[in-house]
């Protein structure tokens, strides 16, 4: 099984992957990791605020990642920003089945309501040093985006609205 875990920056999207590396024991890899991989090694010039480009680069080989590991019989976490919503349209029905997406979107109400929880909470699993970057009025506008796009393609998403209780089952 393939799961990969998509949403806007600071929903929570490392510290799920990192419960169901625990629960599953699967491998995970973070998109970040490689986004930083080709920035670092020269491979783009694209930089780390270059969310759109950087998902049009990155997306052609995380899809054929996937597909390897779906012929190989290996099971994978994927989680980041950078998956299209429209991804269902790279993959036949025998991949399908073996692939669950799901996107990690907050309500404007908890956004509003609890955004000194999520900063307080933003480097629970990894270091991410300086992110002042992180306004509320950055997370409303990109989780509102995240959530009308998941409502257009058809994605599935865990909508965060009163309390941060996130766990998927596969």
């Amino acid at each position: 099984m393939i799961i990969l875990i998509g949403g806007s920056t600071h929903t929570g999207k490392t510290a799920l992957s990192q419960r169901l590396i625990e629960k599953y024991h699967y491998p995970c890899m973070s998109l970040d990791h490689l986004k930083m991989g080709l920035i670092r090694s020269g491979h783009t010039s694209l930089t780390a605020e270059d969310d759109d480009k950087m998902t049009d680069l990155l997306w052609p080989i995380v899809k054929e990642m996937i597909k390897s590991a779906i012929e190989n019989d290996q099971n994978m976490i994927i989680e980041g920003c950078y998956f299209p919503y429209d991804w269902r349209e790279y993959f036949e029905p025998d991949y399908l089945k073996n692939i669950r997406m799901v996107f990690l979107v907050m309500s404007p109400k908890y956004i509003e309501e609890h955004f000194k929880d999520i900063k307080n909470y933003a480097s629970i699993v990894e270091n991410r040093g300086d992110d002042s970057y992180c306004k509320k009025e950055l997370l409303l506008r990109d989780n509102q985006i995240c959530f009308e796009m998941c409502k257009k393609h058809g994605c599935e998403y865990i909508l965060i609205d009163n309390e941060y209780s996130v766990d998927i089952n596969i």
